[in-house]
């Protein structure tokens, strides 16, 4: 186990070392590698999330699985039949084997290695990284390291990689494990739009998960105005919630509708006198003029009625928004909300259980909360 850091609030991530032994049949989950309750920092967004924007732009090599396997959002699949032209067919990044100079020398130097630059679909503080070599049990590289840094616009790869850019270190150069999930904490405290991976010397990567809070732009959100308070891509959070037994309340502030039941937010099934909820931090302290709330999907599971209320501050005392009220099931319901506080959190009650897609808190910051967020964004930038 490693040591605790600041970022971890106390709790150690867990590593795991060497090969995992090869596939003989059955459940190819059987013998993967991850810590029982996730890592300290799972639990929030993950900015290289592809419905977010994120993408891996470049890569120098990927000859036997492309890199855009990296952020799919999807647990990494194995098929032990699937083979192709270029060899096993594999759910991640994977590339060719590095050889020597010559018959003398037939390994690698020790700085070779392979590289992709990944572009966050939400720019932010990266908090924790999961490099996941799941179903990569004798090819995955020895060692992996995590770059970052923080650019205006869309800058190009060859402008990534140019001459004088500022790199930041998130992982130095570590040893990793294969079929594993190789979490790593980060500390450092700046706001990013890039990341670049390396890994060494060759080998495969299923999955990246880059684990943070969104800093938007207070630039862009002004130029907006009115603008969804709430969303991820804003600065909204997800904070807590009663229930995840089938999925996390941060798909509720994902962009786009959600286009199957596990793209929301569903309880399980409750067997008591209790209703579910989802608390979340706003972007910034805000009136909320306009709500929507999509059941879309949920059928015969949609939540049966839904309440708003808000707060400013975390001691602040919680106003009704929207009175508790009746929801359809696979729909979208729009409510307009007539002389709402300034608050920074709202919370969602759903009675008794079930799902919500997405939620949408349309609104305007204060002054005092496009304060707070500008005060914010520089002290990352």
């Amino acid at each position: 186990m490693s040591a605790a850091t600041p970022a971890t609030c106390g709790i150690p991530i867990p590593r795991y070392e060497g090969d995992a032994r090869p596939y003989g049949g059955g459940d190819p989950y059987a013998d993967y590698r991850a810590p029982a309750d996730g890592f300290p920092f799972d639990r929030l967004p993950d900015l290289a999330d592809r419905r977010l924007g994120a993408a891996v732009i470049a890569a120098n090599d990927e000859f036997f699985a492309e890199r855009e396997n990296l952020l799919r959002p999807e647990r990494p699949e194995f098929d032990p039949a699937a083979f192709g032209h270029k060899g096993k067919v594999m759910d991640g990044w994977e590339t060719r084997r590095r050889r020597g100079a010559s018959a003398a020398v037939p390994h690698p130097a020790a700085g070779d290695h392979d590289w992709a630059l990944i572009r966050l679909g939400a720019p932010g503080a990266v908090r924790g990284l999961v490099v996941d070599t799941a179903h990569f049990r004798g090819n995955y590289p020895r060692e992996v390291a995590v770059e970052a840094v923080s650019l205006p616009g869309t800058p190009s790869p060859a402008e990534l990689l140019a001459e004088g850019v500022p790199w930041t270190t998130l992982v130095p150069r570590t040893r990793v494990a294969g079929h594993a999930a190789n979490g790593f904490a980060v500390t450092a405290e700046r706001r990013f739009t890039h990341l670049r991976l390396r890994q060494h010397p060759d080998g495969g990567i299923a999955r990246l998960r880059v684990y943070g809070e969104a800093v938007p732009e207070p630039e862009w959100l002004a130029a907006l105005g009115t603008f969804d308070l709430v969303a991820l891509e804003h600065g909204g959070r997800a904070e807590d919630a009663s229930d995840r037994f089938f999925s996390p309340p941060v798909h509720t502030i994902l962009p786009g509708r959600s286009r199957k039941m596990d793209e929301g937010w569903e309880t399980r099934r409750r067997r008591d006198d209790g209703h579910d909820w989802v608390r979340y931090a706003l972007a910034a302290q805000a009136r909320v003029r306009a709500v929507e709330l999509d059941t879309g999907c949920y059928k015969g599971n949609a939540a049966g009625w839904v309440s708003l209320a808000g707060r400013d501050g975390e001691g602040g005392a919680w106003s009704e928004l929207l009175p508790r009220t009746r929801l359809e099931p696979d729909a979208v319901h729009r409510f307009v909300l007539a002389d709402a506080p300034p608050v920074t959190q709202v919370r969602m009650d759903i009675f008794p259980d079930g799902g919500v897609a997405r939620l949408r808190l349309h609104g305007s910051l204060t002054g005092e909360g496009a304060r707070q967020l500008a005060a914010r964004y520089a002290e990352l930038a």
